[in-house]
């Protein structure tokens, strides 16, 4: 080998030595609002109002450590779907029974849920039409320990109601007949001081040592003091007796519009809590997501707090020297 080739081999050598992979962040934040989270075979996967960039519908992120998530595509497309406009607060199950996942939304204010083999999707609706004519929003399906199926969610009936029934063993469809008013407006936190609206929504059921908590969401979206409480009782239907020391979270950590989220499981069997906030103090779009510990205590009180998880979206890597 002459002299100029090996100068020339150790050129290259010095270049490629000084490359390395360079991770591009698509965005420093989880660009959607009314957040799920679901773990599924050992993967985080996150849906939300917002976040698409493929036209009206939902957009998945997974994520293995919930501080860096990525852009699957979308989840469900609005040509799947009843509806055009208004995709809201999706939440994604998976029914054992069935061998199939379920994203329960709302859609044009009126509630709806679709199937998909995947946690990616595609979901589609097979028959496009609402689970049933009244307008509502804010889906959330809990399955008691007995393996009868609940729908709770908000009805217009006096600002934002949470409600809940019984659904159709397919999961298609409610029990009209079982309709039971769950929560409403009626303590101090939850009455908006700058807008002039009636709103509890959002809500999460989850079952401890046989007592029943009903998460929700109160006040106005728009409104910097938007919170999340809590209910109790001792059946699916209630009657709910609201926490005395709700809001449990509020202007955290200096965010602004905290609420409408859901609790999940995580791999180590520790629970936390996904919730959206205004962008900054003076903003409320675009809404974005954070994630804290959530904890039932062995005295039975519920609480959102410790370390602040600020998720980001990462994007494809590149080399650069």
């Amino acid at each position: 080998m002459n002299m100029k080739k090996c100068i020339l081999l150790l050129l290259l050598c010095f270049y490629f030595a000084g490359c390395k992979e360079k991770i591009v962040v698509e965005s420093g934040y989880l660009p959607i609002a009314d957040p799920y989270v679901i773990l599924y075979e050992g993967q985080y996967y996150a849906y939300g109002t917002g976040g698409t960039v493929e036209g009206e519908g939902f957009a998945c992120f997974s994520s293995d450590n919930l501080k860096d998530w990525t852009r699957e595509g979308q989840a469900l497309s609005a040509a799947d779907s009843y509806g055009t406009w208004g995709f809201w607060a999706p939440e994604v199950y998976y029914i054992e029974s069935k061998k199939k996942f379920y994203l329960f939304y709302s859609t044009e204010e009126h509630i709806c849920v679709a199937t998909a083999d995947a946690p990616l999707g595609p979901f589609r609706q097979e028959v496009k039409r609402p689970i049933w004519d009244e307008k509502s929003i804010d889906t959330s399906l809990f399955i008691d320990d007995d393996g009868t199926p609940y729908l709770y969610f908000v009805r217009f009936t006096d600002g934002n109601v949470i409600w809940v029934a019984e659904m159709n063993d397919d999961l298609t469809g409610i029990k009209q007949e079982t309709l039971t008013e769950c929560i409403k407006v009626g303590e101090p936190w939850e009455l908006s001081q700058d807008k002039p609206a009636k709103v509890a929504e959002g809500p999460s059921i989850l079952k401890k040592e046989g007592v029943y908590y009903l998460v929700y969401s109160a006040n106005h979206f728009e409104s910097k003091n938007y919170g999340v409480g809590y209910a109790t009782s001792d059946s699916p239907m209630g009657p709910w007796k609201k926490y005395e020391g709700n809001p449990i979270l509020q202007r955290a950590d200096g965010l602004m519009g905290t609420g409408h989220g859901a609790p999940f499981c995580c791999k180590d069997g520790s629970w936390k809590y996904i919730f959206h906030a205004h962008w900054d103090s003076t903003k409320v779009q675009p809404r974005t997501s954070y994630i804290k510990d959530f904890v039932i205590s062995d005295q039975g009180t519920v609480s959102i707090g410790g370390p602040l998880i600020r998720p980001q979206v990462l994007g494809s890597t590149s080399s650069e020297k």
